[in-house]
């Protein structure tokens, strides 16, 4: 399964795993766009096991939808890539009262791995890739002010939430320890992606200008396809990942009273987990 696969790094991951020969799972906001790249990809590869599933990953009831609709197909789960992002210039809410870019870049991770890691366990081997970033050096866990009401500074948030991601990735992988799931995270880089065109006409200007001086989605993808297909990993949980190798994250990623504090905050946030 694959999040966020209508563009950037998404469509290029479930591109490629579908060139391997995976049965996929593609999660799209939008039934058209899902549609198209579900047809691209099958003209591509030739591969026909692709399935569209909607879901509006800001959406907590969205989310256990999914989870629940998956799960009801009785299909075995092997592999999870949960890579849907947003970033937001301005404040925005989810419908769940939660400030959009907490909300979508980690408690949609959160739970949406949570719901179904009973199928992970019961499929493992398997793999859950987290796609994070390097911008988690440029973000703290502030638990007074999680909503960001006190002041929005979009790269600082943003950071917030990839470090979520990294933070949550370690605290999970203690917790699956010896039960055949793994679970890594990924730094794709500065990549040309559709992230943050959702800004306004300043925005949606400047992305095409500043995408010349950023990597492509095929070399942003490459680390988090080499995590959920490359039997070098199959044994390897808890890691942080640039281009394909092992690196070490910021200081605080490696808190693990942090970790578990932001797991339970999560979890009373989600109504998942506890």
């Amino acid at each position: 399964m694959v999040t966020g696969a209508t563009s950037g790094l998404g469509r290029v991951t479930a591109l490629e795993l579908a060139r391997m020969g995976a049965s996929l799972t593609l999660v799209c906001r939008n039934r058209l766009k899902g549609e198209e790249v579900i047809s691209a990809i099958r003209d591509q590869t030739g591969n026909r096991a692709l399935t569209l599933m909607l879901a509006d990953l800001s959406v907590q009831q969205s989310i256990r939808d999914l989870a629940r609709t998956f799960v009801d197909r009785g299909e075995p789960l092997h592999v999870l890539v949960n890579n849907a992002g947003v970033f937001n210039l301005k404040r925005e809410v989810t419908a769940d009262g939660i400030e959009a870019m907490f909300a979508v870049n980690h408690l949609s991770y959160f739970m949406l791995t949570l719901l179904l890691l009973d199928r992970l366990r019961q499929s493992a081997p398997a793999r859950i890739v987290n796609v994070a970033s390097a911008a988690h050096r440029h973000g703290t866990i502030d638990f007074d002010d999680l909503q960001a009401e006190r002041g929005y500074r979009p790269m600082r948030i943003y950071g917030r939430s990839k470090l979520a991601n990294i933070l949550f990735t370690y605290e999970l992988a203690r917790r699956l320890n010896g039960c055949g799931v793994t679970v890594n995270c990924a730094h794709p880089g500065a990549v040309a992606t559709g992230l943050g065109a959702n800004n306004g006409a300043i925005a949606g200007l400047l992305m095409p200008l500043i995408g010349l001086f950023m990597r492509s989605p095929e070399r942003g993808a490459a680390t988090q396809i080499y995590l959920a297909s490359s039997r070098q990993v199959e044994a390897i949980s808890g890691g942080y990942f640039v281009d394909c190798r092992l690196a070490r994250s910021s200081p605080q990623s490696y808190d693990t009273a942090l970790a578990r504090r932001l797991w339970d905050i999560s979890a009373d946030l989600t109504g998942v987990g506890q």
